[in-house]
C-alpha cells in the first residue's frame, strides 16, 4: 500500500467532510434519537458504499478518459457547484 496516498485521501476527505451538511444530519439525528451506535453504524456504511462507488466510478474513468481531460473537467465541476451554492441555486 502507498501510504503517501492513503494519507493524502484521509486527510482531504477527513478536511472536506468536518463540519458539512452530512456531519449536521448526523448530529441532528444523534441529538434527535439519543442513539449515537445504530447512526454511527448506518452512516459508516453510508459513507463506505458512497466511497465505494466513486473509487469504482474513479478507476472505470481513469481507464478511458486522459489525466489531463479529467483534471479539467474535476475543477470545472468544482467550479460549478462553487458559483451555484453562491447563488444560492444548491
Amino acid at each position: 500500500m502507498d501510504w503517501r496516498i492513503f494519507f493524502t485521501a484521509f486527510t482531504t476527505i477527513l478536511v472536506a467532510e468536518l463540519a458539512d451538511k452530512t456531519e449536521m444530519a448526523i448530529l441532528s439525528m444523534t441529538a434527535k434519537t439519543k442513539s449515537p451506535w445504530p447512526i454511527f453504524c448506518g452512516a459508516m456504511l453510508a459513507f463506505a458504499v458512497a466511497t465505494l462507488l466513486a473509487v469504482l466510478l474513479g478507476d472505470a474513468v481513469a481507464k478511458c478518459v486522459p489525466i489531463h481531460i479529467l483534471r479539467f473537467v474535476s475543477a470545472g465541476i468544482f467550479i460549478l457547484i462553487g458559483v451555484l451554492t453562491l447563488l444560492g441555486k444548491l
